[in-house]
């Protein structure tokens, strides 16, 4: 392959993989529209596939670990729902561009569904993303660390764990 022929093939990939994005947000999001969930299914399960990992050590033993996954996945929609219109448009997109499976199998490195993939896999994908070269990348890890680390120490429920008694009381 020549030069001339893989600045064409980038440049080919690129309007597919941007036209692909506007498609599948569009078909999922809706033109601008921000009513509705602030987190689809599909969003939903990147967060509970990637919380246990970002939380290693921090939940509690299998029986319960379930109902805390479930517990910062609603922290994150929480959180997402709280957020400014473009902000949370800009969350939007980092969930299709990780729900949608061509983007993210290039992107994320992630073949398997999110609910399939292996830790070891998603381990990759995280250390991938915090530590790329590209600030885009870094900008997406920083989100989804942030999201599910703010779900998880901002519900009371886990404060136990670390000896956190709570915010202070204001007399």
């Amino acid at each position: 392959m020549n030069r001339r022929q893989f600045i064409k093939a980038g440049v080919i990939g690129a309007a597919t993989l941007a036209a692909v994005g506007a498609w599948y947000g569009h078909r999922h999001h809706g033109a601008g529209r921000i009513e509705g969930p602030a987190l689809d299914g599909a969003a939903r399960e990147v967060v509970a596939a990637i919380a246990p990992v970002l939380l290693r050590g921090a939940l509690p033993a299998a029986p319960e670990s379930a109902a805390a996954i479930r517990q910062v996945v609603d922290g994150v929609e929480r959180a997402v729902a709280g957020l400014s219109a473009a902000a949370r448009s800009e969350v939007g997109q980092l969930f299709a561009l990780l729900s949608f499976a061509p983007t993210r199998m290039l992107l994320a490195g992630v073949a398997p569904l999110w609910r399939e993939a292996g830790e070891e896999q998603i381990v990759a994908f995280l250390d991938g993303w915090r530590f790329s070269r590209f600030g885009l990348f870094q900008s997406g890890y920083a989100a989804l660390h942030d999201l599910v680390l703010g779900a998880w120490y901002g519900n009371p429920a886990s404060w136990a764990a670390i000896d956190y008694p709570g915010p202070p009381e204001v007399f």
